[in-house]
């Protein structure tokens, strides 16, 4: 005889995702008789066992069932279930893309290269160009660049916190080996001086560092170059040399992450209200000190650059005739030469301006006339929270680097000085398909400006004779200019690296 009563019984009131996991309780309520059935005895005990087996093999083979229909048609079947009961959702989107590395160039190491660059962001950014090449030719391992932490700008920066230091040694493995840090034996024989230190010469040709720095390399194994700043030739060098420059520039020194985002935020913010223009302003302290320029400012301030001039002994200019400076266009405009300039060329006065530099030494006073004329002024100080620049504020390079960033999106780029960064972005943009660039050609807009202010020119006129100076001086695409014995008047490579270039009209080539 059947027992009376057999109930399948769950727990009232239970949390099936306890650590005990899931816990079925199969009670058989049955009497004390055992009763006999075609000749067998039902033994409660035993039977209990087996229903217990059976009963969790069907509900956890339906259960991995489910959640394998769930996987497979993407559906949400167990949402709403105890966590237990489901597996994680995966974000695709979080896992790191499969990057392809080119294959490791495999060549008998001449030495190792230690290099300390010195300058600002932009004068480093093409040194560590150079230096690259360098080392790819003369087939030596390069040390990840030192950046410069002593002078005026006194950025702590190191070049993890400016670059993707990961990025830049596995893209270009195909060319050069590059280390993060000097190998332990390597390291000790450095620190018992057993290296050698120089400063190459400026300029130089590829031959220089076979003849003279390559020979050293193989008798000291590690050479620290400790100038970094314009080493190599602007031209006679050989295609795949100027062409590994273009590549580090473009392609390898990418910067951190976080720059990069910070540039796109704030891209974004001018986008939402239109075009705009990018204009960078080298009115600051330290560029009007080194030049000696100081047009425009009073007696106390003449004297401030005059004291900050001598102070630095890299400076190595001291006695400086201002006015001659600026006749010959090598000094930076003001303010308010820059408002007339940009009115007379035709920039719409509501346009957006981004002021790409850093602080304008006479402060809002001296920013009076541009502003007035052009009311749209924009820094990254005023399109994004403090919060959001709180950790590059006291960076000069990494928000110099932002920037540079801007600077290379905008609809134009105008700047007032031909420093490093104007011509670096200056090439760069030629490289993202000739962008407008506005090259003022200062000496003459100062003969211009002096002869509108005396009243020798009408607006009309002065307006006319700005716009046909620069009528070809907008980024197009030139030669560039070759002076032999004189690289510091010739154009600089980094500002128009024809031999990396596309031509609007040519098709599209990997470079």
């Amino acid at each position: 005889m059947i027992p009376k009563s057999m109930v399948l019984r769950w727990p009232k009131e239970k949390d099936y995702c306890d650590s005990e996991g899931i816990k079925m309780e199969l009670k058989v309520l049955a009497t004390d008789r055992i009763e006999k059935h075609e000749n067998f005895i039902i033994r409660p005990r035993i039977k209990v066992w087996m229903t217990r087996v059976i009963t969790i093999v069907v509900l956890w083979t339906s259960l991995l069932q489910l959640i394998a229909l769930g996987e497979l048609l993407g559906l949400s079947l167990l949402k709403g279930m105890p966590h237990c009961f489901s597996t994680p959702a995966v974000e695709k989107d979080l896992a790191p893309a499969k990057v392809l590395l080119p294959p490791k160039r495999t060549y008998r190491n001449n030495g190792y290269l230690l290099v300390s660059c010195n300058g600002g962001l932009n004068q480093m950014r093409a040194a560590i160009c150079d230096m690259v090449a360098i080392a790819r030719h003369l087939n030596v391992t390069l040390i990840v660049p030192e950046l410069d932490k002593a002078s005026f700008w006194a950025d702590s920066s190191d070049f993890r916190d400016i670059f993707d230091v990961d990025h830049f040694v596995t893209s270009l493995r195909d060319e050069v080996r590059i280390l993060k840090h000097l190998p332990p034996k390597v390291k000790i024989r450095v620190e018992k001086g057993l290296s050698y230190s120089m400063p190459p010469i400026s300029w130089s040709n590829i031959s220089y560092y076979e003849n003279q720095v390559l020979p050293l390399l193989l008798k000291h194994k590690v050479i620290h170059l400790n100038r970094t700043d314009a080493r190599l030739a602007n031209n006679g060098l050989p295609a795949e040399i100027q062409k590994l420059r273009c590549r580090v520039n473009f392609n390898a020194l990418r910067f951190t992450s976080q720059i990069e985002e910070l540039g796109r935020r704030i891209v974004k913010v001018l986008r939402e209200k239109g075009p705009f223009v990018a204009l960078h302003l080298r009115y600051e302290m330290d560029m009007l000190a080194f030049s000696g320029c100081a047009h425009g400012c009073d007696s106390k301030e003449e004297e401030e650059l005059r004291i900050m001039r001598y102070a630095y002994p890299g400076w190595k200019e001291k006695v400086i005739n201002s006015e001659l400076k600026r006749k010959d266009g090598l000094c930076p405009l003001t303010p308010e030469e820059t408002s007339l300039v940009l009115t007379a060329l035709g920039i719409d006065h509501n346009v957006q301006i981004y002021i790409a530099a850093g602080e304008i030494y006479g402060g809002e006073k001296r920013m009076e006339s541009l502003l007035g004329d052009f009311p749209n002024l924009v820094r990254k100080e005023t399109l994004l929270e403090p919060s959001e620049l709180m950790y590059f504020q006291n960076h000069s390079s990494q928000m110099a680097a932002v920037d540079y960033l801007v600077s290379l999106e905008s609809d134009i780029f105008i700047p007032t000085y031909d420093g490093n960064m104007a011509k670096v972005v200056e090439g760069h943009r030629r490289f993202l398909g000739f962008k407008k660039t506005v090259l003022l050609d200062r000496r003459l807009l100062v003969e211009l400006i002096d002869q509108y202010y005396n009243g020798l020119l009408s607006w009309d006129d002065f307006s006319t004779a700005v716009k046909e100076v620069h009528a070809n001086r907008m980024g197009s695409p030139r030669t560039r200019v070759i002076i032999p014995d004189k690289p510091k008047e010739e154009d600089y490579f980094y500002a128009n690296p024809q031999e990396c270039l596309q031509l609007l009209d040519e098709p599209l080539e990997n470079t």
